[in-house]
């Protein structure tokens, strides 16, 4: 009996697991979407691309879950820390950093709508940034972003 309710156990598992692995790379290719998107628009610029930083990327993620949850923008929640600790929780290691939030219906929208904001397209064409932690959650349909670029050291 025991063996069986395992074994229950563990078919319903990987149930879970396998139910949950279209979302997550769903949201993996929307990460790449917009991490392409930047470098192009950097190589458009003249500017060498930014390399992918794992690290940056998971306090990316965290955060951007964490907008999802609220239904909000901002660098930072309540009872939550700052960008710099984030980045130093998540094991990023940087001279410098920087962050782009937006939410939209897709890695599309969202890139477009930071290369019209000033703010947002100057972070992406930062001559000193050489790296970035792309992090996408989607709540209800839209999906919140957040680019954490950084000057690694």
């Amino acid at each position: 009996m025991r063996i069986r309710h395992r074994i229950a156990a563990l078919v319903t598992l990987l149930t879970l697991i396998s139910a949950s692995a279209p979302a997550q790379q769903k949201a993996s290719d929307a990460e790449r979407q917009l991490f392409n998107a930047a470098n192009q628009e950097r190589k458009a610029h003249g500017l060498p691309s930014l390399k992918p930083d794992e690290a940056l990327a998971n306090a990316a993620r965290a955060h951007a879950q964490r907008m999802a949850e609220q239904g909000t923008i901002s660098h930072q929640l309540p009872g939550e820390p700052n960008l710099l600790s984030r980045a130093k929780a998540a094991g990023a290691q940087f001279s410098w950093i920087s962050e782009n939030l937006d939410e939209g219906q897709n890695a599309t929208a969202i890139h477009q709508s930071f290369v019209r904001s000033p703010q947002h397209r100057a972070n992406i064409l930062d001559s000193d940034m050489d790296s970035v932690g792309i992090g996408l959650a989607e709540r209800n349909g839209q999906m919140f972003a957040v680019e954490d670029f950084s000057k690694a050291k």
